[in-house]
């Protein structure tokens, strides 16, 4: 096997909805952004988008690396690049679909 080769650090994180209106996640490191139907996060595992209706952050605490998000969920998505924005995906972009 090649010593050069990085492995994936192993970590364990944890997405609980309730009923689509609330999600609980462990492992945040950061929120980059956040509005009423978008909230992206950098996660241990990846960039991750929440998208919903009247979403607001109940819960932040970075030194536990947890958020809690209420609101009306649509979709959970991880984003592996740091480009999303480059791409398009912004509030423009997605009314114009």
């Amino acid at each position: 096997m090649n010593e050069d080769k990085k492995l994936p650090r192993q970590t364990t994180q944890n997405l609980i909805m309730e009923n689509r209106e609330r999600l609980n996640v462990s492992g945040v490191l950061k929120v980059r952004s956040f509005d009423d139907e978008t909230v992206e996060i950098e996660t241990e595992l990846g960039f991750l988008i929440i998208c919903g209706e009247d979403l607001h952050i109940n819960k932040l605490s970075i030194d536990n690396s947890e958020l809690s998000v209420e609101g009306y969920i649509i979709s959970c998505e991880y984003n592996d690049s740091d480009s999303s924005r480059s791409k398009g995906v912004s509030f423009f972009s997605k009314m114009f679909r």
